[in-house]
């Protein structure tokens, strides 16, 4: 892909593919350890979904925590993100685990039902969120929840607000506001 396509593919709200190695790296674990993050929300056998899944940052972490008798469906809608997070996932021997599944810019299209999902620093690019939030509180489980977090140095907190009416009138009640660093996080229970 030349320049002037990777140019034009950043100005899509979707972040390119190629641009994902600058935040998903070894250094974010300073700020954003998956395994401990994400542990008091999952259990061995659970069924977790990761929309946005981008190269799997957080995916082999939720395969872990899931453990054997479980499965995390990975949602992505670059096939690039996809094929990155196939190769992590089975160097770290968690493959068989992961579902991969390529979405569509207006649908989801992922069958439930699941136990947890997480959007982790990706709602603010989708531009249809009442049908977005739909989709998952469709997949979920009823006392599913939903992991919302968003960066604080990117999305305004009056953005943030509109978001999370959205949720509210999907029908998603607001649990607890965990603190994660470099971001505004909302867990909510279907």
């Amino acid at each position: 892909m030349g320049l002037i396509e990777k140019l034009e593919e950043t100005n899509n709200m979707v972040c390119p593919w190629w641009l994902c190695y600058s935040f998903d790296n070894p250094l974010r674990r300073i700020f954003h350890k998956p395994e401990p993050l994400l542990a008091p929300w999952l259990k061995p056998g659970m069924t977790a979904v990761d929309i946005g899944c981008g190269m799997g940052y957080f995916t082999v972490g939720l395969a872990r925590l899931t453990g054997p008798g479980g499965r995390v469906i990975a949602v992505d809608l670059q096939q690039q993100m996809l094929d990155v997070l196939q190769r992590r996932a089975r160097r770290a021997g968690v493959a068989d685990r992961i579902v991969l599944h390529r979405c569509q810019k207006d649908s989801l299209g992922v069958g439930g039902p699941a136990d947890f999902v997480l959007t982790f620093w990706m709602a603010h690019e989708v531009p249809d969120k009442p049908r977005f939030f739909g989709e998952i509180f469709s997949l979920l489980k009823t006392g599913g929840q939903l992991l919302l977090v968003e960066p604080k140095f990117h999305v305004t907190l009056k953005s943030l607000e509109r978001t999370l009416a959205v949720c509210r009138e999907t029908g998603f009640g607001l649990q607890e506001e965990p603190t994660i660093a470099l971001s505004r996080a909302y867990l909510m229970r279907k």
